[in-house]
């Protein structure tokens, strides 16, 4: 593999296992850990240079190590962005929205529809400075148009939603945000680059869990931002090098593994996951199925737009609210129940007291986050061998 290799010029599945890697002296094959804190100049002036940015070249590991740069490089040819930064988990990828983009005074306009953790950095930490937050209806264009201020400077949606499966029209409102002079910010995590690529669709900025699908097997932490190369440079790079929430080398060499089989894993959990759909559709038990690739789901259309597949997280409610969902998750054998998602050990948990537990109940009402809500992340299992795990509690 030549090192000068445009890899612009080639399709996702490949990108995926070659893109990002320089071989060195060893001439290696598999890409190499570098567990270094620093490393060393051929002289002070070479230092000087590096330090300022007038040579390139790796100055300390906080914010240059050539393993997380192959992960950087791979996930924004994947993502058909620029350039890509890494930090230390998915939230800490969010947290750099605010200290990168945002000074006091400043709005942001989310949709309600988002991970619950998320709700509390906005409200809690980027309110303790001064930012202000609305929340609108993900699927409401008119909300979104009507909740823009002057000071507003970017829109945040999750598509899909956390865990009600919900859609936000990402061309629509990449084109709302632009009107107004605003940023789109899309989390991407529950479609990675394999099933959708928002910054195709208009988006400006996409952020991700690395812990999730990127991984895909629940080993390590970590979260990425991707832009523009303006924007990454001027505010989200200074930001990393500064500021050090920063991916570790081993945890960035394991998801460079990860992403090598990203595209056949995520075909594979969405297959499974739309035949779990349809079948908790028949269960007597369950009185909604939220997945977007049934013809029930209210967005099914917009989501064959937008995605490749309809991705691997099923959420559904039980007629009998939270003592008949916990009754399902722990009449589990094989479930792990856990709130982790995208590994390939499949999932269960109780959104209304794990993930969305920190809410009040105000907020998971209006966020329709119902006591008798399950949400399973579908692994690679066989599917048959889920439908019976899940059988014991229905």
């Amino acid at each position: 593999m030549k090192n000068n290799i445009d890899w612009n010029d080639y399709e996702l599945e490949t990108q995926a296992v070659r893109a990002g890697q320089q071989r060195g002296f060893e001439n290696e094959h598999s890409m190499p850990i570098f567990a270094t804190s620093s490393y060393v100049f051929e002289s002070a002036e070479e230092a000087n240079l590096r330090f300022t940015g007038k040579k390139a070249g790796n100055i300390y590991s906080r914010f240059t190590n050539p393993t997380v740069n192959a992960f950087e490089e791979r996930l924004a040819f994947m993502e058909k962005g620029e350039r890509c930064v890494a930090f230390a988990s998915g939230m800490a990828a969010i947290m750099s929205l605010g200290m990168s983009l945002l000074k006091a005074g400043d709005h942001i306009i989310s949709s309600r529809s988002i991970f619950g953790s998320t709700i509390v950095m906005f409200d809690n930490y980027f309110g303790k400075f001064g930012v202000t937050t609305d929340y609108v209806a993900l699927s409401d264009l008119a909300a979104w148009e009507a909740a823009i201020k002057p000071d507003t400077k970017f829109l945040f949606v999750e598509s899909p939603s956390n865990p009600l499966m919900e859609l936000g029209d990402i061309k629509a409102l990449a084109e709302l945000a632009h009107k107004h002079d605003c940023l789109l910010v899309v989390d991407n995590v529950f479609c990675t680059p394999v099933l959708q690529k928002p910054l195709e669709l208009g988006a400006d900025i996409v952020v991700h869990s690395a812990t999730k699908y990127i991984d895909g097997h629940g080993r390590c932490i970590g979260g990425a931002v991707i832009a523009s190369d303006e924007l990454i440079e001027t505010a989200f790079y200074p930001y990393l090098r500064t500021c050090g929430a920063t991916m570790s080398a081993f945890n960035a060499w394991v998801f460079l593994s990860g992403l090598e089989t990203l595209a056949i894993r995520m075909q594979a959990h969405s297959e499974s996951a739309l035949k779990l759909a349809q079948w908790l559709e028949a269960q007597d038990a369950v009185s909604k199925v939220h997945y977007p690739g049934l013809e029930s789901h209210a967005q099914h259309e917009l989501a064959k737009r937008q995605q490749s597949h309809f991705g691997g997280v099923v959420s559904f409610e039980l007629k009998g609210g939270k003592d008949a969902a916990w009754k399902l998750i722990d009449a589990t054998q094989m479930l792990s129940i856990t709130a982790n998602l995208g590994d390939v050990k499949s999932t269960i948990t109780h959104p209304a007291t794990t993930t969305h537990g920190r809410l009040t109940p105000e907020v998971r009402a209006t966020a329709g986050i119902k006591d008798g809500l399950v949400r399973v992340s579908v692994g690679l299992e066989n599917i048959e061998d889920i439908k019976r795990d899940l059988s014991h509690g229905l």
